[in-house]
């Protein structure tokens, strides 16, 4: 991967921080009450190495919990499900006016959902689809990712079934089910289950056909499967508040919340990961099955723990633009347990969660070939001959942000991406021209022109590979944007 990184293919990987909602809702009841531990902990002085070692191992569960609540709780955000195990579907692509989260995509359409695994198994009835990319993405209160279908697998072409259970789940240890083609095991009880699919927007009647596919997924419940019956609506656990960011869970309610994670997380004795964040979180009180009590657990001051989190987050995302971390760490993002250490899934938790393994996607950055930042001020365009595409199974595109948020460019076109789903225009030897300009270039194809809003500020442009052919990148050169004169 030396040579991908060199020529900066992954200089600003971004990643769309897309969860779902938890709301008063659902087909399960809540875990049965566990004694209250009345025990209060002896005083409890945290060196400032032990404060740093307690948010870094800490920081997926944060910010897997601060993402999913705050879609839940707050009816304005456009990812609101509606409640537990209900499955909302995006039906527009992303514009200018999404300004709730950083870098979001105009390629694919999202159905997602907040799966509660606790009571007994959850089903997803997925129809098949017309796409050239759809993948399915699981999530657990942990971070960790799982890809168990996806076209690049073969999946979709046809109607199918997959069961969701956590070995917490009632009544329920994995056996095979009737009319479910396939069984997953989790490691939380709250699953946050994520479709991505290209709807061809550039054809209408395929991209309506995807759309009623996206809008008919369902989760129900196993006895609702097998009996035609829904049961009684369960009572929504007593979730702890979330941040408005993730430092202010860190200040606030940090042990509250990570008893609830805890509680609702799978842990292994011979996992280190697991078993270093249980002995740091041991001497505060939290341990797994105790229910959470403020007058039993430690003392802790909030203020230096949000210190502390807010001098790593910058930290961190610094390796974002680090070559040689991607040289070293691309293939090895966003992986199931076992599969990622603890460095790795701070650095995706921070980053912004949820992401896709490389496997699925890529997002490379585009460099200038003067070696200068990208500025409103000027114009640039970028070309890429026919052998220069990248290399993908599925699709690809490039994306026009502005740095300091992370916003599309507005425009009355609403054209923010070139692609194959956004729009491109390939020329007679198979390459592009992609222009970044205030006015349209004489010539240049609609499709390829991404208007520019004229300012004294920085832009940048963001590209998205589905289904990469990862072993043609280790060859594969970036294209570069150059200033026009």
């Amino acid at each position: 991967m030396t040579n991908f990184v060199k020529r900066n293919l992954l200089q600003g990987f971004m990643i769309l921080a897309l969860t779902i909602g938890l709301a008063a809702c659902g087909q399960q009841q809540d875990t049965p009450p566990v004694e209250k531990d009345t025990a209060e902990p002896a005083p409890v002085i945290l060196s400032d190495a032990e404060v740093e070692n307690i948010v870094r191992r800490t920081y997926q569960y944060v910010a897997m919990y601060n993402v999913n609540n705050k879609t839940a709780f707050d009816l304005t955000s456009p990812m609101h499900t509606g409640g537990l195990n209900i499955m909302k579907a995006n039906t527009a692509l992303a514009d200018h006016t999404l300004q709730a989260i950083a870098r979001p995509n105009n390629d694919t359409l999202y159905t997602f959902g907040l799966l509660d695994l606790r009571n007994e198994p959850i089903i997803l009835d997925i129809p098949a689809f017309d796409s050239k990319y759809v993948s399915l993405m699981e999530t657990g209160n942990d971070h960790y990712v799982n890809i168990p279908m996806s076209t690049r697998l073969g999946d979709f072409g046809e109607p199918s079934r997959i069961l969701f259970y956590t070995e917490r789940t009632h009544g329920y240890a994995g056996e095979a089910v009737d009319g479910v083609d396939k069984v997953v095991e989790m490691t939380g009880d709250f699953v946050s289950a994520v479709f991505r699919v290209m709807p061809h927007a550039n054809e209408p009647e395929r991209m309506q056909f995807n759309l009623e596919a996206k809008k008919s997924i369902r989760a129900i419940g196993l006895s609702e499967f097998q009996t035609g019956v829904a049961p009684e609506p369960a009572v929504t656990p007593d979730f702890p508040k979330f941040g408005t960011t993730d430092f202010d869970i860190y200040e606030n309610n940090l042990l509250e919340v990570m008893q609830f994670a805890i509680n609702h997380s799978s842990f292994e004795a011979d996992d280190e990961v697991d078993q270093e964040l249980l002995a740091a979180l041991e001497p505060l009180g939290v341990v797994p099955g105790r229910t959470y009590d403020p007058a039993a657990v430690a003392k802790i001051d909030g203020a230096r723990f949000r210190a502390v989190a807010e001098r790593i987050s910058p930290e961190t995302l610094a390796k974002a633009t680090d070559p040689k971390f991607f040289a070293a760490n691309i293939t090895s993002l966003f992986l199931p347990k076992g599969q990622i250490p603890m460095e790795l899934l701070l650095f995706q938790s921070v980053l912004g969660p949820i992401g896709q393994p490389a496997v699925e996607a890529v997002y490379p950055s585009i460099s200038t070939s003067d070696g200068e930042p990208m500025n409103a001020m000027n114009d640039y365009v970028i070309r890429m001959s026919g052998d220069e595409l990248p290399p993908t199974a599925a699709f690809w595109s490039a994306t026009l942000y502005d740095t300091a948020n992370g916003f599309f460019m507005p425009n009355d076109r609403r054209k923010y991406s070139v692609g194959e789903n956004a729009g491109m225009a390939l020329d007679e030897e198979g390459g592009i021209s992609i222009y970044i300009s205030a006015e349209q270039p004489e010539g240049v194809p609609d499709e390829n022109w991404l208007p520019l809003v004229r300012g004294d500020y920085a832009i940048d442009v963001i590209m998205r590979i589905y289904a990469p052919d990862l072993e043609r990148f280790e060859t594969w050169t970036a294209p570069v944007a150059e200033r026009l004169e």
